[in-house]
């Protein structure tokens, strides 16, 4: 394996949260015409996609397409009916250790972020918190299971 990687890098004395952007999240309207478009550009999905859910690995971060309703269902907030408004779209930082979630989430609190979701443990069987940024960007906080980084905290797969 590799190195244990923190999730927190420490600068006068205050923890950080480390820099990792492993994982962005499309909100799909229509997941079948999504997906279509993203294989028409050549890309191809990894063994992680299922009917309701789309993976493609990029080059250092993994992209995928969930559901609008189910994105908002699980981020505890409400997205406009229309793919003709703003368009939902999450940021995730992947961390090592379940426990992790609830540590970068507690400094994220510290950063004045708004919490959208409490640490929990996840159907998929991992563990997971939403915030939001000052500009009201998604972010969530994860902990998957299944996922393989690399030496330097690039997501490899989930």
């Amino acid at each position: 394996m590799f190195e244990e990687i923190t999730v927190y890098k420490i600068r006068g004395g205050m923890k950080l949260v480390f820099q990792r952007v492993s994982l962005l999240t499309i909100g799909a309207y229509n997941l079948p015409v999504l997906r279509s478009f993203y294989q028409s550009l050549g890309w191809e999905e990894t063994e992680s996609s299922s009917d309701s859910y789309a993976v493609f690995k990029t080059a250092g971060v993994i992209l995928t397409l969930f559901p609008v309703a189910e994105l908002a269902k699980d981020a505890s907030i409400e997205f406009p009916s229309s793919p003709d408004a703003y368009r939902p779209v999450t940021f995730a930082i992947n961390v090592d250790a379940p426990e992790q979630v609830d540590s970068t989430i507690e400094q994220v609190r510290i950063s004045g972020a708004k919490l959208l979701r409490e640490p929990s443990d996840a159907f998929w069987g991992g563990r997971t918190a939403y915030f939001a940024d000052p500009e009201n960007n998604l972010w969530e906080v994860a902990w998957n299971p299944s996922a393989i980084f690399d030496e330097r905290g690039a997501m490899l797969s989930f």
